[in-house]
């Protein structure tokens, strides 16, 4: 993998595009990462796409799950949680 200013993103482009035919290209900003670039063909895009998608929800149900971990809720009882759900639901319906 490798790693790119946006000056040069914006300066170079015909050396990215060559770049990402051969493995993913990391665009940093002020020395951070901000986007991934990869190649893709008519063919690819959609499955690329999805699999994108379904990782970043991947990552996220696990954020949530530790956070759950973090705060004690895994030692919730049912009737806890019950509690909980009808809490968040009267608070919806106001």
């Amino acid at each position: 993998m490798q790693f790119i200013t946006v000056r040069e993103l914006s300066t170079k482009p015909k050396g990215v595009w060559e770049k990402i035919k051969k493995e993913e290209v990391v665009i940093t900003s002020n020395g951070k990462p901000v986007a991934i670039l990869s190649g893709v063909t008519e063919a690819t895009l959609e499955k690329t796409l999805k699999i994108i998608r379904r990782s970043q929800g991947l990552l996220a149900l696990e954020e949530m799950q530790q956070q759950a971990l973090d705060r004690g809720l895994d030692r919730l009882t049912d009737k806890d949680m019950e509690t909980e759900i009808k809490a968040a639901r009267r608070g919806r319906k106001r």
